[in-house]
């Protein structure tokens, strides 16, 4: 017996219909990755009719095959980016193609090449995991594939949940079937709007690892998500958004390294009461209790000044008996250029 479609699928399916396009058909074969970008975006604006400007003109290309995370609190313009790319709402002005196709001029190559994960759970509580995975793969036009459907359950961990009805599972078991269901027509693109949030730290790890499974098979992932730790263990780009602008786009390790700074924290022998005047240059912090200096540099700078530190403690009679350093990490860095604008 055929899947039976959930409410949203329905409506869905008579949007579709009445918007006057024709079923869809299977996609050509897979286009070789390449240096063209698979999503490029030239001067979108967005102001709602209420005359709230969401996005102020925004370029960006996300590159075939990446894991681009895109990071800014909450307002910043992140879902509308998402929906305008998606083709949920329209955009103002400026342009969007995904895989060399125009959002708006052709909506349904664009949308069978997407795959979204919204951040609420919507699906028909009453349908088994199979059925409505399945479902979803049927409202793009293709035909079963039932080995596909299999792998995608077996990879989310949602195999032996298969024959259970969606409100039986919890929380993070249906953001899993969320993913299975964007997942279910084999789209070269995949968005991801806060996919862990709710979910423990295992099944966030598991979703890491299917992530970076699917990077290697070719598929992009864009990557929203309050969790930074995500984008600074996952993501080969970033992209920060605040207030409608895109004011950073960065390799990972590259904005670590270039807006990172590092901190050369020294254990001392013995407590101090105050640092030493003649210190004062080099804006040491010391702990509560004495027993820690604190030097703080930039990693960009010619000479960091830690050699010359070390020898001017020595002559203030300051011995350490331990040191370590410490990265920013990527949320430290987030904070501050979000707090700078």
């Amino acid at each position: 017996m055929p899947p039976s479609p959930s409410q949203q699928e329905r409506h869905e399916h008579a949007l579709r219909n009445s918007a006057g396009y024709p079923p869809m058909t299977r996609l050509s074969p897979e286009v070789p990755a390449g240096t063209d970008p698979i999503i490029a975006i030239r001067g979108l604006d967005k102001t709602y009719a209420s005359g709230f400007r969401a996005l102020k003109p925004i370029d960006l290309e996300i590159r075939r095959g990446e894991i681009f995370a895109l990071l800014g609190p909450n307002g910043a313009g992140k879902t509308t980016l998402i929906s305008i790319i998606c083709g949920i709402v329209n955009p103002g002005s400026g342009s969007i193609s995904v895989d060399g196709h125009d959002v708006v001029r052709d909506f349904r190559a664009t949308r069978s090449r997407i795959g979204l994960v919204p951040q609420e759970l919507t699906t028909d509580a009453f349908e088994t995991v199979w059925n409505t995975v399945s479902f979803s793969r049927g409202l793009f036009g293709l035909p079963p594939k039932p080995e596909h459907i299999e792998q995608v359950l077996k990879d989310l961990s949602l195999w032996d949940k298969r024959n259970n009805r969606i409100l039986t599972l919890s929380g993070g078991m249906k953001r899993r079937v969320m993913i299975a269901k964007a997942l279910s027509h084999e789209p070269r693109v995949l968005f991801l709007d806060e996919p862990t949030a709710g979910v423990d730290v295992e099944l966030r790890r598991d979703m890491w690892n299917l992530v970076r499974r699917l990077r290697d098979n070719g598929v992009t992932i864009i990557l929203t998500t309050h969790y930074i730790e995500e984008a600074e263990e996952m993501a080969d780009r970033v992209g920060v958004i605040n207030k409608g602008e895109l004011i950073l786009v960065e390799e990972t390790a590259t904005l670590m390294h270039k807006l990172g700074k590092k901190a050369l924290t020294l254990q001392l022998h013995q407590p101090l009461a105050t640092i030493p005047a003649s210190l004062s240059d080099y804006h040491l912090a010391l702990s509560a209790d004495g027993t820690e200096l604190t030097y703080t540099y930039d990693t960009q700078a010619e000479r960091t000044g830690i050699t010359t530190l070390l020898g001017e403690l020595s002559g203030a009679g300051i011995r350490f008996r331990d040191l370590s350093t410490k990265q920013n990490t990527l949320e430290e860095i987030f904070v501050d250029l979000v707090r700078s604008r």
